[in-house]
């Protein structure tokens, strides 16, 4: 059984963000990048409370941006999905799951060392130069279904 319900066109989606955020850190990456947008649509905590498709995930906007920079930036996100990195979006969609990303509902690639908190959520591991973080404890229980 799939993590979430999705359609072929959310797989695409998903395909073109998680190489768009991550293409430069393998496949291993592009699957800690997609943890994290089905993350968010199975959390119903924080600023993921009313998200629950891979679509909204993707081009939701805080505080005027959108959450992803390469929505509003990249390039590489308006290009075709690729089928390898489907393949990847798929494996997430259906079970994939794995640390520092298998609770983690944010990353960045911050210019130095990864804090140990950031904005307030707890460092959860690094994978090249993305820094994970998930909830704070008993904050979200829904992530960790």
């Amino acid at each position: 059984m799939a993590r979430i319900l999705y359609r072929n066109a959310d797989v695409d989606l998903m395909a073109r963000m998680m190489r768009a955020e991550a293409e430069g850190e393998g496949k291993q990456g592009m699957l800690y990048v997609g943890n994290v947008i089905v993350n968010r649509v199975v959390a119903d905590c924080t600023d993921f409370r009313d998200l629950r498709t891979v679509e909204q995930v993707i081009f939701q906007v805080q505080g005027g941006n959108y959450s992803f920079e390469a929505v509003q930036k990249g390039n590489v996100f308006y290009q075709a999905a690729r089928e390898v990195e489907r393949r990847l979006a798929r494996l997430n969609l259906r079970y994939w799951r794995e640390h520092p990303a298998k609770y983690a509902l944010w990353y960045f690639n911050p210019y130095g060392p990864c804090p140990s908190t950031w904005y307030s959520q707890p460092f959860s591991g690094q994978f090249k130069l993305h820094c994970f973080y998930e909830p704070a404890a008993g904050t979200c229980p829904s992530v960790y279904h």
